[in-house]
């Protein structure tokens, strides 16, 4: 069956004076799909939710949700439901009582109110809390009570305005995992706003970079990832490599570039690729060079110096000095095999993966 569109975002702008915090945004979002939004703050991102709550509304360009436009529906008709970085619990009701204060505007029998709160309670882990104070709860609890109170709602849209901003880094990653795994099992559509490219990339379906009020990239996170469009996404999506390189070839779909230290490489070119002059700029990720350690050979490697280290636990983080490159090169490595020993000034090899090199956009 063909994929259906739940929210169709079509040339939204939104403009306060000659500010736009949203310039132009297009993009559908599937049924049943985990989409995020991200970018830093003051891209956009949050002004954008907003509008699909019906929090705010579009200087221009149109918003429909399940195929019905949403120009002049007020928040509270539209089917969605927000959870909000604060949560916002109400500290003197209980669980079940916060869970269930949305459904006293549908007037449902007592017995069906209860059945819809307990099914909420247990789609997020807390069966047997429903008593418990809201004074009582976990930072980890309160998350999961705000999604119950969101979901005993059924809509069509789950917002989440980062959910797990104020969350610890341990508890944080279980909740991605556990938000995750609900929304795979309620099957509606959720979209999340963060800031944290990790967070995104481990739990979204796709995602739709932004900066600046624009959209600069939509794709799956190993795509975008992997075969960033330009040099703003790259760099915002974890560490980069960026190296010069000189054009000497040029058809259709790739460029054969001299990057002098790393050689000659053919790369697919990217659909925004600019030339600056003869010249192009090339992306690695740090974890796409490793260590030649003893005697170890490879097709394609490198000779440089270690001019810094950073260790991280499970892995280092050398910063390799290139001759021929204008700056170090970060290699990410794990730590089985020594990286975290491996002196400042020591000399060093890497081997690569032509492959890796991706050519930027503009």
């Amino acid at each position: 069956m063909p994929e259906r569109t739940m929210i169709e975002i079509a040339s939204v702008t939104r403009s306060y004076g000659a500010f736009k915090a949203l310039d132009d945004a297009s993009l559908s979002i599937r049924e049943g799909e985990f989409f995020s939004l991200l970018g830093p703050s003051g891209c956009g991102k949050t002004t954008l939710l907003r509008m699909i709550a019906g929090f705010d509304t579009p200087t221009s360009g149109s918003i429909a949700i399940d195929g019905q436009p949403m120009n002049g529906i007020p928040a509270n008709r539209r089917p969605i439901n927000m959870v909000f970085q604060s949560y916002a619990i109400f500290p003197h009701l209980n669980v079940e009582q916060n869970v269930g204060y949305g459904l006293k505007r549908l007037r449902l029998e007592t017995g069906e109110e209860k059945r819809r709160v307990d099914e909420a309670l247990a789609m997020v882990s807390l069966s047997g809390l429903g008593k418990r104070g809201a004074t009582e709860l976990s930072g980890g609890q309160r998350q999961r009570v705000a999604l119950a109170r969101a979901l005993v709602m059924r809509p069509k849209v789950l917002l989440l305005d980062e959910p797990l901003s104020a969350l610890d880094k341990k508890l944080r990653e279980q909740m991605q995992v556990e938000l995750r795994r609900l929304q795979q099992a309620v099957g509606i559509t959720f979209i999340l706003v963060t800031h944290d490219q990790y967070e995104a990339l481990a739990m979204s379906d796709r995602i739709a970079v932004m900066f600046g009020g624009r959209i600069a990239q939509i794709a799956a996170p190993k795509e975008i990832y992997q075969r960033p469009v330009n040099r703003q996404v790259a760099d915002f999506l974890g560490g980069m490599n960026f190296v010069q390189a000189e054009i000497v070839g040029e058809d259709a779909g790739q460029i054969l570039v001299d990057t002098r230290a790393l050689g000659r490489v053919r790369t697919d070119k990217p659909k925004l690729f600019r030339k600056n002059g003869g010249s192009a700029t090339l992306g690695i990720r740090p974890e796409r060079l490793r260590v030649l350690w003893d005697e170890a050979t490879a097709k394609f490697e490198v000779a440089g110096k270690v001019v810094d280290r950073r260790y991280f636990g499970e892995i280092t983080h050398l910063i390799v000095e290139i001759p021929g490159l204008e700056k170090p090169l970060s290699v990410t490595e794990t730590n089985d095999f020594g990286a975290d020993d491996i002196p400042i000034g020591a000399p060093i090899r890497l081997a690569y993966d032509p492959d890796a090199l991706v050519a930027m956009g503009e």
